[in-house]
């Protein structure tokens, strides 16, 4: 933890929705991207997409913003509160989509953009042991393990030395209990992230433009009650789901016992069917009788012959 003077600001979720678009004004954005992906990066524009237009019947990924950058990348930007089964096969969809909305009919397909899904989650994700992953596609050879090469044609016209680079990019950064201080950029935008605490002597890229632009005493009156309004609901969502945990875990546990109750029933019963059926073949009934004295099959009283 640093001793420097911390400042509460706005959630990062909150502030991606209603304060980060600003096309004129992108330097936070910017400053995230760029200690995430290791080179600076500048946003062109801010992109509609389908994705963008969230309903409810809609297998879509809610993608809270997509910017475009200098190279002409897509950059998805998605923060989920909510933890879902299917989560990656969502994001997986997203990335599908915004290739499919953002490459016109009958185009060549080198026209396909890069795409980068970054997901911001405040939840657990699998068993995890970091607290940042990335994801690529890597074509390795089947036999020596060797990665494919684009050839030299390819390599100058795509300025990328691997097929997988054309392809999308994934990171996804686990935002929950990250409260280690440093001077690495990343770092100090994960701790923001996991905190809503920007400390003084932050230096990473936007940083100190957030600790300004989402400070909550900077906000209309109309944009505070909206702040306020979502950290009652963000409160009341995460009391929803542990009291559906707690009654999932007890009607589990109920559950259980009653299945065991009932398995043992059965249990019960066919060790019992079959004691008598060895009784009866010791007294030298025949399989017929020993059937309607049982209650076991033909089979089941051969086989204890």
């Amino acid at each position: 933890m640093t001793s420097e003077k911390e400042k509460h600001v706005i959630r990062f979720d909150w502030a991606i929705k209603r304060l980060l678009r600003d096309k004129a004004n992108p330097v936070v954005l910017e400053g995230f991207l760029t200690s995430l992906l290791g080179k600076e990066i500048k946003i062109l524009d801010f992109l509609e997409s389908e994705g963008n237009k969230y309903r409810a019947d809609e297998k879509t990924n809610r993608v809270d913003i997509v910017a475009k950058d200098a190279s002409g990348a897509r950059i998805l930007i998605e923060v989920q509160n909510e933890t879902e089964n299917e989560y990656f096969h969502r994001i997986l969809f997203g990335t599908s989509r915004m290739i499919v909305d953002h490459i016109k009919t009958g185009e060549r397909y080198d026209k396909v953009p890069k795409v980068y899904s970054i997901n911001i989650v405040f939840f657990e994700l699998g068993n995890k042991s970091d607290y940042v992953y990335h994801g690529f596609t890597e074509f390795l050879g089947l036999h020596n393990k060797q990665p494919l090469l684009l050839k030299d044609s390819m390599n100058k016209k795509f300025e990328v030395a691997k097929p997988g680079e054309i392809l999308p990019e994934y990171y996804i950064l686990i935002a929950k209990d990250f409260d280690k201080w440093s001077k690495t950029p990343l770092d100090q935008w994960m701790y923001y992230l996991s905190t809503n605490m920007i400390p003084a002597d932050a230096d990473a890229p936007g940083l100190q433009e957030a600790r300004v632009q989402l400070d909550i005493d900077n906000l209309s009156d109309e944009d505070r009650n909206a702040y306020y309004k979502h950290l009652d609901n963000m409160r009341s969502l995460v009391s929803a789901v542990e009291s559906a945990y707690e009654d999932g875990e007890y009607a589990g546990f109920d559950k259980g016992l009653q299945k065991g109750i009932t398995e043992g029933r059965v249990e019960g019963e066919l060790k019992k069917s079959i004691d008598v059926a060895k009784t009866a073949i010791n007294m030298g009934f025949d399989d017929k009788a020993i059937q309607k004295l049982s209650g076991l099959s033909i089979e089941e009283i051969q086989k204890l012959r």
